[in-house]
C-alpha cells in the first residue's frame, strides 16, 4: 500500500520529517502556520517547513486554523490514510482526528510521557536530564497523551544547548517517522498506552530566562543552555540587561561576597552563585553584539564588587 499522508508541521525540527516522508511519495498535501513577522525588521516570513515544502514541490496551506469547517471540507478531499504532525503549533480537534483513515501520528520531543508540551527540549536541558529521545505516538485530545508507537533515546553533553540537542533529535524524528508510518500501514506496530502521570513541558516565556543568583552553578548552567536560541538566559548590570549565550561551572570554590559578583581577580567573567563560580564565556550586552566573557570584563566591570541581577525590571 502507498500511503497518502498530509504533512502539519511549522518549525525547523519538523523538516527532517517531511523530507524523509516526501522522499517516500507519500505526501500529497503540506499544512503548515501562516507567515509571520520576524527577526529585527519585523519582515513577514513563511515557517521552515513551508519554504522546504515548497521546495520539494509539495502543496502547501496555511490556515489560520487546521480545525476550520472549510479546511476539514479541503483535507477530506485529499482523502488521506494519516495525517503526521510534527512541531506544528495548533492543537487538533476531534473532528480533524477523525479525518484520516487510520488516524494522526505526533513526532515529539522527548521520551514521552516525561515532558508534554510545546518545548520539550529546553525542559529537558534546563532540569538537568541526562537524556532525552523522540516518541512517536497516535494523537488524541490530550496534550501529548496518546499511544506511544515508537521511541529512541538519545543522551544530552554537559554543555550541550537545547539548540543542538534538537537539531539532533530532529534527524531521529526524521527516521522514526517512516519507521512509524510503515509500521501502522503494515499494522506491525502495536501501541501502548501512557500512564496518566507526566511531566510538563509549556511553552517559554522571557522571564524563563531571568537567571537567580541565588541559584547554584550547575542550574544556572543548565539555564543557560537550555534558553538557547529563546530566550536566552539574560541578567542585568544595573540598568542594562546582558544575556549569557555559553557558560561554565567554574568549581565549588566559595568567595565571601553575595551571588552575583564579579570576581576581579580572575581571568575571565567569574561569578559567584549559590554554591560556587560560574564562568561566563560568551555574553551579549544589550544593543551589542556578542562578546567574550573576558572582553565584557574589561570593558564594562572595571570597578570593584560589581554585582549582576540587581536591577528589578
Amino acid at each position: 500500500m502507498n500511503p497518502r499522508l498530509i504533512f502539519a508541521g511549522t518549525g525547523r525540527f519538523a523538516v527532517p520529517a517531511l523530507h524523509a516522508l516526501a522522499a517516500q511519495g507519500w505526501i500529497v498535501k503540506v499544512v503548515t502556520q501562516p507567515d509571520r513577522p520576524a527577526g529585527r525588521g519585523l519582515e513577514t516570513c513563511p515557517s521552515d517547513v513551508s519554504l522546504e515544502a515548497a521546495a520539494l514541490d509539495l502543496p502547501v496551506i496555511k490556515p489560520r486554523s487546521i480545525n476550520a469547517p472549510t479546511m476539514l471540507e479541503e483535507l477530506e478531499g485529499d482523502d488521506p490514510d494519516l495525517l503526521v504532525v510534527a512541531d506544528f503549533g495548533q492543537l487538533l480537534k476531534r473532528k480533524v482526528l477523525d479525518l484520516p483513515a487510520l488516524g494522526c501520528i505526533n513526532i515529539h520531543g522527548s521520551l514521552l510521557p516525561r515532558w508534554r508540551g510545546a518545548a520539550p527540549v529546553a525542559w529537558a536541558v534546563m532540569s538537568g536530564d541526562q537524556e532525552t529521545g523522540v516518541t512517536t505516538m497516535f494523537v488524541d485530545e490530550g496534550m501529548d497523551t496518546g499511544p506511544i508507537l515508537l521511541q529512541e533515546a538519545t543522551p544530552i553533553g554537559d554543555d550541550e544547548t537545547a539548540q543542538e540537542v534538537e537539531d539532533r533529535l530532529a534527524r531521529i524524528g526524521g527516521e522514526l517517522a517512516v519507521a512509524t508510518v510503515t509500521g501502522v500501514i503494515d499494522r506491525t506496530l502495536s501501541p501502548t498506552p501512557q500512564p496518566a502521570e507526566g511531566t510538563l513541558a509549556p511553552k517559554l516565556t522571557r522571564e524563563h530566562g531571568r537567571i537567580d543568583w541565588h541559584a547554584n552553578a550547575q542550574t544556572i548552567h543548565n539555564l543557560v543552555r537550555g534558553t538557547q536560541p529563546w530566550p536566552g538566559a539574560w541578567t542585568h548590570l544595573q540598568e542594562r540587561r546582558v544575556k549569557v549565550l555559553r557558560s561554565r561551572v567554574a568549581g565549588a570554590t566559595r568567595e565571601n561576597v553575595p551571588p552575583g559578583t564579579i570576581l576581579p581577580h580572575k581571568g575571565g567573567l567569574w561569578v559567584t552563585t549559590a554554591d560556587g563560580v560560574l564562568e561566563l564565556v560568551t555574553v551579549q550586552p544589550e544593543g551589542c553584539r556578542p562578546m567574550s566573557g573576558q572582553a565584557f570584563r574589561s570593558g564594562h566591570c572595571r570597578r570593584e564588587s560589581v554585582r549582576l541581577g540587581t536591577c528589578s525590571s
